[in-house]
């Protein structure tokens, strides 16, 4: 941009427009120096100098009038042109002064040059080129403007109480400003939009509004942050060394010793503290000790401190009071007479110890009612409250469950159904596998027994009586595949025909009834041999009806229980002699169950409805009693060891004694709801199973160690449902697969399941 020289009127002073500009960019540098032009340059500022003496007799300094004013806007320029704002002041007032035009005009002839176009554009005058020719030529150490203030480096303080500050070129005082009253540069500074963007410079005595960018500045300043915005703190790092053809390291010099040994000034100062600490030069701040102090009658935030003393016992927590407890609550919470009746019915101890009622202010709330009754029960707690302190032990319970193994690991069990054998119906009161897992034997209450075949599901044979069968045993010898079934007051002794032409004989042999031997007198009214004509079998009948039968291993003997015969409910019958015998060995309460010992010979293991006895034949003689602690025992099962016996009940429980180690059971299991029918252990596999009323049959992992130190492994693997409830019986009887890790139930539904893994 170019500024233009104009003449005007000398009433009028010419308006121009400056920029600053830098010299080394835009000023082209000149090739000759006229003379002349150095004597008008001269001539100039003489009449300058004497403009300043008429100006410096003037009461009324103005900074602003020197062509060296400080502005703002020219902080970052190379040189400086004169102040546009006063001159436009000056203009628009109309009244400036002749010596003061003459400088405007002096100074208005020159050209500028453009910084941003770099164009020069020819003066109307030949002075006014001849002035500009003389600014190309000058340094830049000339152009730069000092402060009109030429004291120096003189402090401003020594002008402190003087009406001047400083000296201009001829010697001449520069008088201050006077300065402005605080209420009218207040209301003044309330006026001024741009009041915030101003400065006072003390050194000029002059006020200097900042730009945007100069306010720009100081606010990035103020926050901590680099002046400029386009300066990036953090700038990638460039590596200045090349290591693509680096061959040898920076440094080749090899590790000083002094790094790999250890500091002797160091281990001398570390002396020095220690003799120091030893003589008590050296002392430490011992911790303030607490005043151990609390409130007597405060809240339970300091209990802690209050269960150091015996004699504090800490308050039970009463619940926080809601709703009801309001005197005004909304009706939703107030019972009816109905509900009030209700409660007077129930015993005290189930009754609500609060209800609400209603008041339609506080003042109309009675007294408590029973205030005094309350007082004088705490006086007796506190009267015969024991003298005795109990701690508490909070444990975890989640560390009080054993680890047990993962099921995964603990395969193959029995888990889904996998065939039904249909057929029977009347509820399947009892199931039984043959020795070799090909055939299983099923009794139902319609009076039929059913032999089906395991794998196919296959019914190979039926019989069919009059009474509702009980419970059925197959013989657990392979060569006599003969069937116990106990219906009633008979016992059926039934060939299956299954076994060879040879097995058949023996089989016919031994249930032929020829030359019976007679029976003792004591046996005589309980016992009767007969033959069953219908089946071809023997049918031995009892006094009482029978409820459990149970093989020998050896198969030859066999043991009925008839519940309701008291002390003759147990007998012990031998096929080979056709002989029964009773218990040598009185026996007490109602018997249950009996089981024959897997290896020694002669034991004999009686369940009667509380308890578990032990009995030795041989010597006639007790051998244990096990105290289940039960209501009433419903089933029991003996370990393939030996050592091991679990007890089922009517109360859902199952418990596990370890018969070696105590008499009270080593484990009580509470997993089903109802009575438990049946308990069962595998031959083989590390199993057992349970199964109830509840329509459901449970199978346990249970290993027993042969170090005794070591106690039985007992794991719940799964719960197997299926059975369907029917005259509120679910499974009835459950037996394991000799060989395989599968399981058989009977339902009161008239099924049978087979699970498998």
């Amino acid at each position: 941009m170019t500024t233009k020289k104009s003449e005007a009127a000398p009433n009028e002073a010419p308006s121009r427009e400056t920029k600053n500009k830098s010299v080394s960019s835009a000023v082209k540098p000149q090739k000759e120096k006229k003379p002349v032009v150095v004597a008008k340059e001269v001539k100039s500022l003489k009449e300058e100098e004497d403009l300043l003496l008429d100006s410096g007799t003037d009461s009324d300094y103005d900074g602003d009038s020197l062509s060296g004013s400080l502005n703002s806007d020219d902080f970052d320029s190379d040189f400086f042109d004169s102040e546009d704002d006063v001159s436009q002041r000056e203009t628009e007032g109309g009244d400036g002064e002749s010596s003061e035009d003459e400088l405007r005009g002096h100074e208005g002839s020159d050209e500028q040059v453009d910084s941003e176009n770099g164009e020069e554009e020819d003066g109307s005058d030949e002075e006014g080129s001849e002035e500009r020719q003389v600014a190309e030529e000058s340094d830049s150490s000339e152009d730069e403007v000092a402060p009109r203030n030429t004291v120096g480096d003189v402090p401003l303080e020594w002008y402190k109480d003087e009406k001047h500050i400083g000296y201009d070129i001829t010697g001449k005082k520069i008088t201050k400003k006077e300065k402005q009253d605080k209420l009218d540069s207040f209301l003044a500074s309330m006026d001024d939009s741009k009041n915030w963007r101003k400065i006072f410079d003390e050194y000029n005595d002059e006020e200097v509004e900042l730009t945007k960018e100069e306010s720009k500045l100081i606010r990035r300043m103020l926050k901590g942050e680099a002046p400029h915005a386009d300066f990036d703190p953090y700038a990638p790092y460039v590596d200045w060394f090349k290591w693509d053809d680096a061959i040898h390291p920076l440094s080749s010099a090899p590790e000083p010793k002094r790094r790999f040994i250890p500091s002797k000034w160091e281990a001398k100062k570390v002396v020095k503290y220690v003799r120091a600490i030893r003589k008590g030069l050296i002392k430490f701040d011992k911790p303030e000790e607490e005043p151990n102090v609390y409130l007597l009658w405060g809240d339970d935030s300091t209990s802690d401190q209050k269960s150091k003393h015996l004699t504090y016992i800490p308050p039970p927590k009463l619940k926080l009071p809601g709703h009801e407890e309001s005197y005004n609550p909304s009706l939703e919470y107030i019972p009816t007479e109905e509900e009030k009746a209700a409660y007077e019915l129930m015993y005290e101890e189930d009754r609500p110890k609060f209800i609400p009622k209603r008041f339609t202010s506080l003042r109309s709330i009675p007294a408590y009612e029973n205030a005094l009754k309350e007082s004088f029960d705490r006086c007796l707690d506190l009267y015969l409250c024991p003298r005795i302190r109990k701690k508490r032990i909070n444990i975890d319970p989640e560390s009080l469950k054993p680890k047990l193994p993962s099921r995964k690991d603990l395969r193959p069990y029995p888990n889904s159904c996998y065939l039904e054998y249909k057929g029977h119906t009347g509820a399947v009161t009892s199931v039984s596998p043959d020795c070799s897992g090909q055939w299983i034997a099923s009794g139902s209450a319609d009076g039929s027994v059913r032999i089906w075949e395991v794998e196919t599901g296959r019914c190979l044979k039926v019989w069919q009586f009059k009474e509702p069968v009980k419970c059925v045993a197959w013989n657990p010898l392979s060569d006599f595949p003969i069937l116990a079934v106990a219906m009633g007051q008979d016992l059926v002794i039934l060939n299956t025909e299954l076994g060879t032409d040879e097995e058949q004989q023996k089989i016919e042999e031994l249930l032929r009834l020829e030359n019976l031997p007679e029976l003792d007198e004591s046996v005589a009214p309980i016992v009767s041999w007969l033959p069953d004509e219908s089946y071809g079998g023997i049918k031995i009948r009892h006094f009482k009806n029978i409820s459990y039968v149970d093989w020998h291993p050896r198969g030859d003997y066999l043991s009925a229980v008839m519940s309701a015969g008291e002390t003759r409910g147990v007998v012990i019958h031998q096929l080979s002699v056709h002989k029964t015998q009773r218990l040598p060995i009185k026996m007490r309460g109602l018997p249950v169950c009996t089981l024959f010992h897997p290896h020694h010979r002669g034991m004999f293991i009686i369940a009667t409805k509380k308890n578990v006895r032990v009995f030795n034949l041989q010597k006639k003689e007790a051998i244990k009693k096990l105290e289940t602690g039960l209501r009433e025992i419903s089933s029991m099962a003996i370990h393939p060891g030996g050592d091991n016996l679990i007890v089922g009940s009517k109360e859902g429980k199952m418990c596990w004694f370890d018969m070696d180690l105590s008499s009270k059971p080593y484990k009580t299991l509470k997993n089903h709801p109802k009575d438990i029918t049946n308990v069962a252990f595998h031959r083989s596999y590390p199993l057992f199973a349970s199964c109830s009323e509840d329509s459901t049959a449970y199978v346990f992992h249970g290993k027993v160690y042969s170090d005794l130190n070591e106690n039985p492994l007992i794991v719940p693997l799964e719960i197997l449902r299926g059975h369907s409830t029917s005259s509120n019986r679910g499974v009835l009887d459950c037996k394991f697969h000799p060989r395989q890790p599968w399981l058989f139930t009977a339902g009161a539904d008239s099924i049978i399941k087979l699970y498998c893994h």
